[in-house]
């Protein structure tokens, strides 16, 4: 896949500090992303390396960043999937989407983790992640395949990040000039609160699972 550079575009329209923190900031928002924390915005890692590579930011950089960053969230999904078992997922994966999911995992297995992870939003990562955890799908061939789902996904949106940048960049100066910065710090804010949030949650649900061990011994 060639990463053809376009000219420069208005670099203005995105916040400097946003172009400098680049592969870091995708790095941290693409191991949340693949977490059990929720995110204000769906397809987060998504924009920001579309954004940044149509700003001119190192679209290898940036790929690897958000691949590497999503196994390290991904990993971290897998095993707490595997330690709570099914009763992680009456917790954290949806009604609607629990027997669906659970009966494709248990058909195919790392098949559908691949499938999940290269699916733009609104598909739910999560969920899947939980499940093939809890189901017990072995951690290299599910590393595997998340890998490669995921390093095709980010590549593809680096490459279009470069390749139709400018129009990118055009569509944001159209609609969004001026109001640049109070959307990104808005969503930092979001963001902020949604790690909070699920640290919280997280650790209060493993309270509430180690009271009836303590209880029952």
């Amino acid at each position: 896949m060639t990463f053809a550079r376009p000219p420069a575009p208005h670099k203005r329209l995105i916040p400097h500090w946003l172009i400098h923190l680049g592969a870091i900031g995708v790095f941290g928002v693409s191991v949340i992303d693949s977490s059990i924390i929720p995110l204000p915005l769906p397809g987060s890692t998504d924009l920001l390396v579309l954004l940044l590579a149509a700003n001119q930011g190192n679209p290898w950089a940036l790929a690897a960043a958000a691949i590497s960053g999503s196994l390290i969230g991904g990993y971290l999904t897998w095993t707490t999937g595997k330690k709570g078992g099914e009763a992680m997922l009456q917790r954290y994966v949806p009604k609607r989407f629990l027997a669906p999911i659970t009966r494709w995992v248990k058909r195919h297995g790392v098949l559908t983790v691949c499938a999940a992870s290269i699916l733009p939003p609104p598909i739910p990562l999560t969920p899947f992640l939980l499940t093939a955890g809890a189901l017990g799908v072995r951690r290299n061939p599910f590393l595997v395949s998340f890998a490669i789902a995921r390093s095709l996904r980010y590549s593809l949106i680096a490459w279009l990040g470069v390749t139709y940048g400018r129009r990118v960049i055009r569509a944001w100066s159209k609609y969004l000039t001026g109001w640049s910065e109070a959307i990104i710090w808005t969503f930092v804010a979001l963001l902020v609160v949604a790690v909070m949030f699920g640290i919280w949650k997280y650790r209060r649900d493993q309270r509430k699972q180690a009271s009836p061990a303590r209880v029952t011994g």
